[in-house]
């Protein structure tokens, strides 16, 4: 499928609700399913989803998150058995289109909606709690395929089985691939990320303290 057939394979959205881990009963919005019809996207959030802790989840930067079906597959292959859309808390899963390398900054148009790339899901023992298999935190992050964050630029519906088209893309760069290989396995990169401001206030002036701390 070339990048002009990209589209949304499936949207996903979920409550929070008590997900059992190692640490005890948390709450979490992990559990995402499928849903049909046009789901509005505006705020920081798709109408029937939320974040049981925005601390640390949701919000500005991290109000849409978006896997990619062919790395579903990659994983089915790695797990012996296929995966369900939503399975990784995605509300988007998408086909056509290698989100691990959008660009920070880059700009989807999906249905009536865009959506501006941010920075990299990190994966949380909640991950592990999920999959049954605490160990699996580890082992996604060295496969390298985190999928992005998105911003809500312009509110609108989006639908499984629309479009998405990249209508703008910064100058640095620099990928989300990028930003979670450096933030997980090359710390003493971490200055090139400075390069991106597309990723935050909260990202840009945590960078800045490591490097100051140095």
């Amino acid at each position: 499928m070339s990048p002009s057939q990209a589209r949304v394979t499936s949207v996903n959205v979920g409550q929070p609700a008590p997900l059992q881990t190692p640490r005890g009963a948390v709450e979490s919005s992990i559990v995402k399913r499928p849903v049909a019809g046009r789901i509005g996207f505006h705020g920081v959030n798709a109408d029937g989803d939320d974040q049981a802790d925005r601390s640390v989840h949701g919000g500005v930067d991290r109000s849409v998150y978006a896997y990619a079906a062919e790395d579903y597959a990659w994983w089915g292959g790695e797990l012996g058995h296929a995966l369900e859309p939503g399975t990784f808390g995605e509300n988007l899963t998408t086909s056509g289109l290698d989100v691990n390398q959008a660009l920070v900054g880059e700009r989807w148009s999906i249905g009536e909606a865009e959506l501006e790339v941010s920075i990299p899901r990190v994966p949380c023992f909640k991950l592990g709690a999920r999959m049954g298999d605490p160990a699996f935190v580890k082992r996604f992050a060295q496969a390298r395929r985190p999928g992005p964050y998105l911003r809500i630029a312009r509110a609108g519906t989006i639908a499984a089985g629309d479009a998405i088209a990249v209508v703008a893309r910064p100058a640095h760069g620099i990928r989300i691939i990028d930003v979670f290989t450096i933030y997980l396995f090359e710390r003493p990169r971490l200055h090139e990320l400075l390069g991106a401001p597309e990723l935050g206030a909260a990202w840009t002036d945590w960078i800045h303290e490591q490097l100051a701390a140095r």
